[in-house]
Formats: structure tokens, C-alpha cells, sequence
């Protein structure tokens, strides 16, 4: 059987996961706002909170239209305070 390697996508390529810690004590609402707010800016790609730990958040961004620090901004737009942890 042949092994087929299959090219990387640039867009794999170019997405980064950042662990981000709010201070904030939210509500499920809350929490399902701010989501989709991150979900909607340009450049993030994704976001969730972690399971049992809904101080933690995972975003994934594509690290050619903004940065790290980027993605921390838009959690102030938001009214959440927010601190990176680093990266996944």
C-alpha cells in the first residue's frame, strides 16, 4: 500500500493557538458572546472555553492578518480583562 503524503494547507500553516486567561467570573450567556464576538473579528478563527475551566479560552488566529496581542485586543473591545498565556 502507497503512502500518499498530503500536502500542508497554508491556512494550517498559518494558524497559531494561544491560551488566553480572563479574570472575569461569566455566565453562560456571557461566555457564548464573547465566542461569538472572537469568532466574528477578522483573523480569529476559532475560540472556546475550556471545559470546567471558563477562565481559560482557546483562540486560534491566523498569524498573517493579526497577532497575538491583536486577538488580546479584541477582548478589551469586549469590556473583558484578559492576560496570554502562551501558546498550544
Amino acid at each position: 500500500m502507497d503512502n500518499v503524503v498530503q500536502p500542508v494547507s497554508n491556512e494550517a500553516k498559518n494558524s497559531v493557538e494561544i491560551v488566553v486567561h480572563i479574570k472575569e467570573d461569566l455566565g453562560e450567556e456571557q461566555r457564548n458572546n464573547i465566542i461569538s464576538a472572537l469568532e466574528n473579528a477578522e483573523g480569529i478563527t476559532g475560540a472556546e472555553f475550556c471545559p470546567l475551566r471558563y477562565h481559560l479560552i482557546v483562540a486560534s488566529y491566523d498569524r498573517d492578518v493579526i497577532s497575538s496581542q491583536d486577538v488580546l485586543k479584541n477582548f478589551n473591545s469586549l469590556n473583558v480583562e484578559a492576560k496570554l498565556i502562551g501558546p498550544i
